[in-house]
């Protein structure tokens, strides 16, 4: 993770195999050291009395998980988390032990002040200043402190199809979405209640032609089919197309070239690729790893497939554009840009979902359409 992996895709990797309590403590850890990062590098000052910078990146790490273990979990004993710790750093290189070891050897639970704002919420400055200034006083706190919290589990029921009576599960606000409040999903996907509350805003029907761009995993596509529209799901990644169901036609492409389509679509679902600044409780590397600049890159490919999402859009159609960003650069920038360059393009709606406001992920989504132009408008448009 350190060098550019997500804990996520790297955790499932590494902990096949082995015993399920296992596999679930190691994703508690990772999990946890990344949402408590900018605690538990002061907790490293504090206690060695070193700057983080000045410890070797490897030894940084093991000395957070084991802080992590003595000061943020219950039920592993101290004894156990130092030796493990340690036994983990005599691996790596036998002088670093001593060092872990007399760190860790110092901890306890008592209260610590934290330094800044920043620390006691655990997230960037930069990114907290730009929440508050986007979405007003309080909120910045309000996401840093959500994205500290580990993420609910919701799956999704077909609404009218009968509920599985052996999983513990709680309805919630979105037809068909249910939160897993215990047990195990086993080989039902889970999908988070943020990303299931975006495909209603698509208005479909039976026997629409139903477009997404960037498909894969498929969650989206597969709650979009529950009404029988006729779709084509797309992604530039082979291999995540393999993620999608065989439940329609599939096609590997790069979205911000011209589609391969000859025909228009009733409806067009663009989940765009992006910083997923509105995913940190899943995915907390995100904003130790995300960079100012980064989004202005997002948002030239995104408003490049947003462009060509309209060139496939039905008159009088309807097209919802998506992020999981938080990021003014990749939502109502890109939204203006397209709105600004087609006279025939309004939106229709915009909806935020903001993580501690509202249950799960962070989302943006704006519902566009192509006005549908009488005879009078073509020929007051030839004589301008």
């Amino acid at each position: 993770m350190a060098e550019g992996g997500y804990a996520t895709d790297l955790l499932l990797k590494l902990t096949a195999g082995m015993d399920s309590r296992d596999a679930g403590l190691a994703s508690q850890i990772v999990f946890g050291c990344l949402r408590y990062q900018g605690q538990l590098d002061f907790l490293v000052r504090y206690y060695s009395h070193r700057k983080p910078a000045d410890v070797e990146d490897k030894v940084r790490i093991m000395v957070r998980m084991g802080l992590f273990q003595l000061r943020y979990l219950d039920r592993i004993p101290v004894h156990a988390a130092v030796h493990e710790t340690v036994e983990l750093a005599k691996r790596h290189r036998r002088a670093a032990a001593g060092f872990v070891n007399a760190v860790l050897r110092k901890v306890n639970r008592a209260p610590v002040k934290w330094p800044d704002h920043q620390t006691a919420v655990s997230c960037p400055a930069w990114l907290i200043e730009r929440w508050e200034k986007h979405f007003g006083p309080g909120r910045g706190e309000m996401i840093a402190r959500a994205a500290l919290e580990e993420p609910a589990r919701y799956i999704r029921v077909r609404p009218g199809d009968p509920v599985t009576a052996d999983l513990d599960l709680k309805p919630t606000d979105v037809p068909g979405c249910y939160e897993l409040v215990s047990g195990s999903a086993g080989t039902t996907r889970l999908q988070d209640i943020g990303s299931q509350a975006i495909v209603p805003l698509l208005d479909l029907a039976p026997g629409q032609s139903y477009l997404d761009l960037c498909a894969a995993p498929g969650n989206k596509t597969v709650q979009a089919l529950e009404t029988n529209i006729h779709a084509i799901a797309c992604d530039i990644s082979e291999a995540r197309m393999h993620q999608v169901p065989a439940v329609c036609p599939r096609v590997v492409l790069d979205a911000t070239r011209p589609l391969p389509f000859s025909r228009k679509f009733d409806r067009i679902f663009i989940d765009a690729p992006c910083s997923g600044t509105g995913t940190l409780s899943r995915n907390p590397e995100i904003k130790w790893r995300v960079e100012p600049e980064e989004l202005v890159r997002f948002q030239k490919r995104q408003a490049a497939i947003l462009r060509r999402g309209l060139d496939q859009l039905q008159e009088g159609g309807k097209l919802v554009y998506a992020t999981c960003s938080l990021e003014e650069e990749e939502n109502e920038h890109v939204v203006r840009e397209a709105v600004a360059r087609r006279r025939e393009i309004r939106i229709l709606k915009q909806m935020w979902r903001l993580p501690g406001r509202e249950a799960g992920d962070g989302f943006f989504a704006t519902v566009l359409t192509s006005e549908k132009r009488t005879s009078a408008d073509v020929a007051r448009e030839a004589r301008l």
